[in-house]
């Protein structure tokens, strides 16, 4: 059996990791989880899994919890969340919190050497080169759990990495897909939520409309595989139904396909390199499909995606701004004091504000993205 420590429980991510944790009771426990704010989650899962040991944002739900659970260990804050990343008992890390909130316990897990299932992108994409250099350094497996990095992941099964031509990511496009620009003006909070094929958090559902969370996986990728960003390329893909795909220099094409269903991608990383039946997804019938459609990424249209590929192609510290800047950019727009299209403004402000530092240690990356937070903010409107 395989011990899960799992941050993020009670977002999309972490309900379905506990969804697979549930069908396979013989395969997985949870040893250890975090939820943030949401108590009333904590109880349920602490009631149904048994943890040894719970993390919440606020100490006063700790000790609520310890007194109710005295048999738990309870902790709280950021440190709370690296004791559930590095808790002994947990066999594989599964880091599903959003944001970059989730870097500080990667690291500490993957110094302990254990295996860092990763749904948390901004981890890779605020401090790429890090964890992955901490990574080789102590023996640490990183899994992809997000859907394009688990389809890469899985072509590349028995190949060489050698012959790689070009990755090739595929979007939905998300909410506004088939909207230009000009139509953009005047979106609602409600109408960036409708995702069309996926079901996410608000965050990432954003993201999704504005094709940024298409740019931080680029970047993911580009650490994840050692690939440069010249050999990445993301294709508009409206049916969702081919995750990724791989050109080999031999101009052979593999690609992963499958209805949408994070609970694949987030199975195969806790089963990785084995795989088990998934009795509730949904098969693809491609007969009932028919016809799937791609198209080329239109970048002055999708700016989001322009920014991603030139921060990530300067470097350095241009990615930690880039991720620091949306996330508040995109929660000012959630609490309805930006417009859709001035998260990108503030985005490309942020960029062009900040002068790049090549190789930035832990403590400058922490600083700049300190800082970039609260340089956004200070341009929000008081609405």
């Amino acid at each position: 059996m395989k011990s899960i420590n799992l941050l993020g429980a009670s977002g999309s991510i972490g309900t379905q990791t506990l969804d697979v944790i549930r069908e396979h009771p013989t395969e997985f426990a949870l040893n250890a989880f975090a939820v943030g704010k949401n108590i009333e989650a904590a109880h349920q899962i602490i009631q149904e899994f048994h943890p040894k040991a719970v993390s919440v944002s606020k100490k006063i739900d700790a000790e609520q919890l310890k007194r109710e659970y005295p048999s738990i260990k309870c902790t709280y804050g950021d440190e709370g969340l690296i004791e559930i990343a590095t808790d002994p008992g947990g066999d594989l890390v599964l880091n599903a919190v959003t944001g970059s909130l989730g870097l500080k316990p990667t690291l500490e897990a993957i110094k302990l050497g254990k295996t860092i299932a990763i749904a948390n992108k901004e981890t890779l994409v605020t401090a790429g080169h890090i964890v992955i250099e901490e990574a080789k350094k102590y023996g640490a497996d990183l899994l992809p759990v997000d859907s394009e990095h688990s389809a890469i992941f899985q072509c590349l099964q028995g190949e060489n990495k050698k012959n790689i031509d070009k990755l090739i990511i595929t979007a939905s496009g998300g909410s506004f897909r088939d909207r230009t620009r000009e139509e953009l003006k005047g979106v609602t909070v409600e109408q960036a939520l409708n995702h069309p094929n996926w079901s996410m958090g608000a965050k990432v559902t954003i993201d999704s409309a504005t094709m940024m969370n298409k740019g931080l996986e680029v970047i993911e990728a580009h650490w994840l595989f050692g690939i440069p960003y010249e050999q990445i390329e993301v294709l508009l893909h409206k049916e969702s139904i081919i995750h990724s795909m791989i050109e080999f220099h031999d101009s052979s094409v593999i690609a992963q396909l499958g209805t949408p269903d994070m609970r694949v991608p987030i199975q195969y990383a806790l089963s990785y390199p084995d795989r088990l039946p998934l009795s509730k997804a949904k098969r693809l019938n491609l007969a009932n499909v028919g016809k799937l459609h791609f198209q080329t990424m239109d970048l002055d249209r999708f700016k989001a995606l322009k920014f991603a590929f030139e921060a990530g192609k300067t470097g350095g510290s241009m990615t930690t701004v880039l991720n620091a800047a949306n996330e508040i950019a995109v929660q000012a727009f959630l609490d309805r004091q930006i417009t859709f299209l001035e998260i990108d403004d503030l985005v490309e402000k942020a960029l062009l504000n900040h002068n790049p530092i090549s190789h930035p240690d832990l403590d400058t990356i922490l600083q700049i993205d300190k800082e970039t937070r609260e340089w956004v903010r200070s341009l929000l409107p008081h609405r």
